[in-house]
C-alpha cells in the first residue's frame, strides 16, 4: 500500500543537503517519491509500506547528519473565527501578523468564511497569543468549536442586523442632502436643502456616530503600520467633510458634504450585503451538521439511556428504532433493517442490512429495529469527514486570489502617495490649494472600496 507523509527537516544548510537527502531516499527500496524543500524545512515521501518501513527513511536521513520528524508530531492546528474583516486588504493584514508571531509556521485566512487555520508549534498559550494580535490590530476573534455553527451564526446574524440599522439611519439622513445635489443639477430650487446649518445637522451623525467604526479601525490600522481600506474612507470622507465645514464658514458656497455621507452610506450598505453573503457560504455546511442527530440510545449496564451524541464512545451498544437517525458509524451485532443512504450515496432505494453489516451515522433507519456497536464517533464518521472535505475547499484560495490578497497589501499605501503627489501637483505647479484639496479628496473617495 502507497503511503504519502510529511516530515519536518531540521540542520540543513544549502541546497546540496536538500538534494542530498532526496537523492539517498530515492535510491531506497519501496520509495516511489520523495521532495526535500530548503526554505520549509520540509520533505514529502510516497513509499511502499510492504517493501519500506517508514523507521528506514528516517534513520537513513538521520544517518545523513540530519533530523527528520513527522510534521504533525511537531505542530498543532487551530481555526479562529475573525469578525470585522471587509476586504481582501484585511485578511491578508491578519495573515501577515499571524505569520509574524514566533512558532507560528503557516497561517490562512478566508474573508468569505471569516475564518483563520493556523499550524504552530506546540505552546499551551499559543491560540490565547494569536487572538491577542487579532484584537490588537483591529479585529475580533475567537477559537472556532468543532461543527458548533450556532455562536458564529448569531454573531453574523448581529452583525447583520446592525449593518441594516446604521444604513437605514445613515441613508435617511443622506437623503437630502443627494436630493440638494440633484436640485443644482436640475434646478428645482429647494434653497433650504442648501443652507450650511442644515446640512452640518444632517452630516455630522453619519460622518462621526455611524461612521465611527471607520475611525476606530483606522486608527489601529495605522497603529499598526499597516493602512487598509477604512483608512481611505477615514480620510476621504473626512476631508470632504472638513472642507465644506471651511467652505461653509469662509466662503459660504460649494459644500460637499453629500460626498461625504453618500459615500460611508453605500459603503455600510455594501457590508451588509457582504454579511449576507458571508452567511450563505456556510450554510452548506450548516445543513450538513443538521443531518446529525442530538442524541443516542446506548446500552450501558444493561440499561437503555438516551445520551447527547458528544457523549458516545468507540464500543458503546446503540438501540436504533425504526424512523430514527443513526447516530454514529457502526457494525450491526443484532437485528435487520433497511436504511435509506441518499443522504450519502443519492440512491432513494432503502438498503437492507443485518448483523455484520456496516452503518453510517445521519443515515436513516426505515423499517426495523437493531443494535449496532459504534466503531466511529465524532470527527471519524463518514458524515464529519465530509464536513471537513466542504470545509478545507471553502478555506482554500485559488491563485487569482492569492495574486488579489499581494495586490490589496500594498493597494492602500499607493493610493494615499497618488492622492498626496496629486495635491502637491496642484499646489505647486499650478498654485490652487482648492483644486489640489478636491482633486486629492476625488483620488480617496474613488478608491474607497
Amino acid at each position: 500500500m502507497i503511503k504519502k507523509e510529511k516530515y519536518i527537516v531540521t540542520g540543513m544548510t544549502c541546497a546540496s543537503c536538500a538534494a542530498r537527502i532526496e537523492k539517498n531516499l530515492s535510491k531506497l527500496s519501496g520509495v516511489k517519491f520523495a521532495q526535500v524543500n530548503l526554505a520549509t524545512e520540509k520533505a514529502t515521501i510516497e513509499f511502499d509500506e510492504k517493501i519500506a518501513e517508514e523507521k528506514d527513511l528516517l534513520r537513513l536521513v538521520e544517518n545523513l547528519g540530519y533530523h527528520i520528524e513527522k510534521e504533525e508530531n511537531l505542530t498543532q492546528n487551530a481555526e479562529l473565527n475573525i469578525f470585522g474583516m471587509t476586504c481582501a486588504a484585511c485578511s491578508t493584514r491578519v495573515e501577515k501578523a499571524l505569520q509574524k508571531i514566533p512558532g507560528v509556521r503557516k497561517a490562512s485566512v478566508n474573508l468569505a468564511s471569516g475564518k483563520a487555520k493556523i499550524f504552530f508549534d506546540p505552546a499551551p498559550d499559543r491560540p490565547q497569543t494569536m487572538i491577542e494580535v487579532i484584537e490588537k490590530i483591529g479585529y475580533h476573534a475567537e477559537v472556532a468549536q468543532n461543527h458548533e455553527p450556532d455562536r458564529e451564526q448569531v454573531l453574523r446574524e448581529h452583525e447583520r442586523k446592525k449593518l441594516k440599522n446604521l444604513f437605514v439611519i445613515s441613508a435617511l439622513l443622506s437623503a437630502p442632502l443627494f436630493f440638494a445635489m440633484l436640485d443644482m443639477w436640475f434646478h428645482l430650487e429647494l434653497k433650504f436643502l442648501h443652507n450650511f446649518y442644515f446640512q452640518l445637522a444632517l452630516a455630522t451623525p453619519v460622518q462621526f456616530i455611524i461612521g465611527a467604526r471607520f475611525y476606530k479601525k483606522a486608527y489601529l490600522t495605522l497603529k499598526a503600520l499597516s493602512p487598509g481600506m477604512d483608512v481611505l474612507v477615514a480620510l476621504g470622507t473626512s476631508a470632504a467633510y472638513f472642507f465644506s465645514v471651511y467652505q461653509g464658514i469662509i466662503q459660504g458656497h460649494e459644500l460637499y458634504f453629500e460626498a461625504a455621507a453618500i459615500i460611508i452610506t453605500l459603503i455600510l450598505l455594501g457590508k451588509f450585503l457582504e454579511e449576507v453573503a458571508k452567511g450563505k457560504t456556510s450554510e452548506a455546511i450548516r445543513k450538513l451538521i443538521g443531518l446529525q442527530p442530538k442524541t443516542a440510545r446506548v446500552i450501558r449496564g444493561g440499561v437503555e439511556t438516551d445520551i447527547p451524541l458528544t457523549q458516545v464512545l468507540a464500543g458503546d451498544q446503540i438501540i436504533v428504532r425504526p424512523g430514527e437517525k443513526i447516530p454514529v458509524d457502526g457494525l450491526i451485532l443484532t437485528g435487520n433493517s433497511a436504511v435509506d443512504e441518499s443522504m450519502l450515496t443519492g440512491e432513494s432505494m432503502p438498503v437492507e442490512k443485518a448483523p455484520g453489516d456496516t452503518v453510517i451515522g445521519a443515515t436513516i433507519n426505515k423499517n426495523g429495529s437493531f443494535t449496532f456497536k459504534a466503531t466511529k464517533i465524532g470527527r471519524d464518521t463518514v458524515l464529519s469527514q465530509i464536513i471537513k472535505v466542504v470545509e478545507e475547499a471553502q478555506e482554500s484560495k485559488a491563485p487569482i486570489q492569492k495574486l488579489a490578497d499581494q495586490v490589496s497589501g500594498i493597494f492602500v499605501p499607493v493610493v494615499l502617495g497618488v492622492a498626496l503627489l496629486t495635491l502637491s501637483g496642484w499646489y505647486f505647479i499650478a498654485g490652487d490649494l482648492n483644486g489640489g484639496i478636491i482633486a486629492a479628496v476625488a483620488v480617496l473617495v474613488i478608491a474607497c472600496p
